[in-house]
């Protein structure tokens, strides 16, 4: 036994409806970094415990580390909403836009007024119901999002980012306006409406055939998971899905990856694995959309 932390209120992290509120929303996480530090300092043995991981000798493979010269020069360039609104993003997807090919340029959807100048976007998963005011407020860039959108702009959407292209986000008695790409509305329940592990299969009409990723290939099934208290409603009749729900909830509970114009938005998180290379798919979709 090296030590243990004891309880103590001021090491706690608060939660609210989807879990932890993540490091980018969080005033004072440096402190709260700051009392765990001291804490474990204080009641862990760490100088035995350094001396117990350094006698291990676990060595590092060389000949699986990747250098920045070995990937390939960007010749798209892709914007990413990275704010408070939005943060979940899994570091080694994001790896893999650079690997493709893509350069992934940052935008903040609370203060930037217009979108940077790229060639596709991306919006991944967060809290924007927690910023609904500002989010509204921006009409510069929703209006610019729009037409960017409209004028076919290559873009993919997942959960957080599908509720901010959509008409508007009502939560807790309020609704606010939103982008308005996607011809439905946001409502934020009080319980989940998807959660867990998801499996999806293509229905053929994906922007990103099957293959797009130069492999030739796709698997029969794709795995993926949801997490959302959030629901579409007043979506149109005639509406096209990239893919159907073998398990899970997805936007009606048989469908996920909506499809307008060149954006594809769902509620189910997708990652990139071999056997879903849905990053160079989509890098693969914008550049051939931009050339």
């Amino acid at each position: 036994m090296l030590g243990a932390v004891g309880r103590d209120q001021a090491l706690e992290i608060p939660e609210r409806h989807l879990g932890l509120i993540p490091a980018n929303e969080a005033k004072r996480a440096d402190a709260t970094i700051a009392r765990l530090a001291d804490a474990v300092s204080a009641e862990v043995d760490l100088d035995r415990l350094i001396a117990i991981a350094s006698a291990g000798r676990i060595g590092v493979s060389k000949s699986k580390s990747i250098s920045a010269a070995s990937k390939p020069v960007p010749d798209v360039r892709i914007a990413i909403a990275r704010d408070a609104s939005f943060s979940f993003y899994y570091q080694d997807d994001i790896e893999a836009f650079a690997d493709a090919g893509a350069e992934l340029i940052p935008f903040d959807t609370l203060s930037d007024r217009k979108l940077p100048k790229v060639d596709g976007l991306f919006i991944g998963d967060g809290f924007p119901e927690t910023h609904l005011a500002e989010l509204s407020a921006n009409q510069s860039l929703l209006a610019d999002i729009q037409h960017a959108l409209t004028a076919g702009m290559p873009a993919y959407a997942e959960c957080g980012g599908l509720m901010y292209l959509a008409r508007g986000i009502q939560w807790r008695g309020e609704k606010f306006n939103m982008v308005g790409a996607v011809a439905g509305d946001i409502v934020v329940a009080d319980h989940p409406q998807g959660r867990g592990y998801a499996l999806l299969e293509e229905t053929g009409k994906s922007l990103w055939p099957p293959g797009a990723d130069g492999t030739g290939k796709s698997s029969d099934s794709i795995p993926a998971h949801e997490f959302h208290y959030a629901r579409l409603e007043n979506l149109p009749g005639n509406v096209d899905y990239a893919y159907r729900v073998i398990r899970g909830n997805g936007i009606d509970g048989r469908h996920d990856g909506l499809l307008v114009g060149n954006l594809l938005a769902g509620f189910v998180h997708q990652r990139n694995t071999k056997a879903n290379r849905w990053v160079e798919r989509f890098v693969a979709f914008v550049r051939g959309t931009s050339t």
